[in-house]
């Protein structure tokens, strides 16, 4: 029998199963196993011609769980009880992690800081005495250890002792620093917080994975706050991204007359909470404290599957086209069940005509 640890690997791996399509999978098929076996099938009915998606081999899992062993670190899967929960709550959670450190960091509440690269001085020196005070309240800090705010957020957090804490998320491999000159901060938040990546090790950063890093640090939180950015950045990404998951988004206001502060005083004016202090943003996210319900969830619940007609795949097929549409629409408009709705949708996905987008939102390629 394969380790259940290379099977879900395998399975996460494979070439078009994104979060969404792995936990359908497992909810459906109960195991990796099972839902590997059934790809095929699932590829020829979504209309995939005869084509079924490249399925990672088991010496590539084995290799890859061998070089994370090597590097210190550790998987952390859905359904592991050590699982942030809050990330756990969100539709496109990671379905494994790799990380470094004390994971229980996470369980504690965590309030998100993000901000400009190019921050100017006075922000990152407030970032830095924001995140300390938050630590020393027993607030974990995560962030992105990028450049600016985020180095500042990190740096200021590891300086509030034992009661808190920081997390560090990355969108390379677990063994790749990024920037080069955060190198000793990030091993440094990786032996006395947390490190935490969702690409293999050896991944160097690309473009493509900082949105998908964005929306792994929104879900950790309980609220988001931006310190200092621009009009159209990955700070704000990150904002939309907390409030699409029922979030609180704050934001330290700035000068009318710096275009770093542009995005904050945005944000403000679209409904974020002002915030000038540690003390405001705790205010914030006490009433959320999320070691108030500490429950188990279930990561893979879903209704009972139900095979779908051809029919039915038409039906789907017809309602869907190249603009991204909600798939609670979908189920309103086809009359048809949420579970042979979502059946289709991943019949069409690993087929390779379906393309899903943020929202719950999808399009037909």
């Amino acid at each position: 029998m394969t380790d259940p640890t290379v099977s879900r690997l395998r399975l996460i791996r494979t070439t078009g199963i994104g979060p969404v399509t792995y936990r359908q999978l497992i909810a459906r098929f109960g195991s990796a196993d099972a839902a590997i076996e059934a790809l095929p099938m699932l590829a020829q009915r979504g209309g995939g011609g005869g084509r079924s998606p490249r399925i990672a081999d088991v010496a590539m899992a084995e290799r890859e769980i061998a070089t994370t062993t090597k590097l210190g670190a550790r998987y952390l899967f859905l359904d592991d009880a050590e699982y942030p929960r809050l990330l756990a709550e969100i539709e496109t959670a990671p379905p494994a992690l790799i990380f470094r450190g004390d994971i229980t960091h996470a369980s504690r509440p965590c309030i998100a800081m993000v901000g400009a690269r190019n921050a100017s001085a006075a922000a990152c020196r407030f970032a830095r005495q924001l995140a300390l005070q938050l630590a020393e309240e027993g607030t974990t800090v995560v962030s992105g250890l990028a450049r600016g705010i985020d180095t500042a957020a990190h740096i200021g957090a590891l300086g509030g002792g034992s009661s808190g804490g920081t997390i560090g998320v990355i969108a390379s491999g677990i063994d790749i620093a990024y920037p080069p000159d955060n190198t000793a901060l990030q091993e440094r938040v990786a032996t006395e917080g947390v490190l935490l990546a969702e690409q293999p090790p050896g991944t160097e950063p690309k473009a493509r994975n900082f949105p998908s890093r964005n929306r792994i640090i929104a879900g950790l939180a309980i609220g988001t706050v931006v310190v200092e950015a621009v009009p159209k950045s990955g700070s704000l990404i990150t904002a939309r991204l907390a409030n699409e998951s029922g979030r609180e988004v704050m934001a330290v206001p700035g000068s009318p007359l710096d275009p770093r502060a542009q995005g904050c005083n945005l944000l403000i004016r679209e409904g974020a909470t002002l915030v000038q202090s540690a003390a405001d943003i705790l205010e914030q996210i006490r009433p959320f404290d999320p070691r108030s319900v500490r429950s188990p969830i279930d990561a893979y619940a879903a209704s009972p599957p139900e095979d779908a007609s051809d029919t039915d795949r038409q039906r789907i097929a017809d309602l869907l086209g190249p603009v991204p549409v909600a798939i609670d629409e979908l189920i309103r408009q086809s009359h048809l069940s949420p579970s042979v709705v979502h059946t289709v949708l991943l019949e069409l996905e690993l087929g390779g005509r379906l393309e899903r987008h943020a929202g719950g939102r999808a399009s037909m390629l």
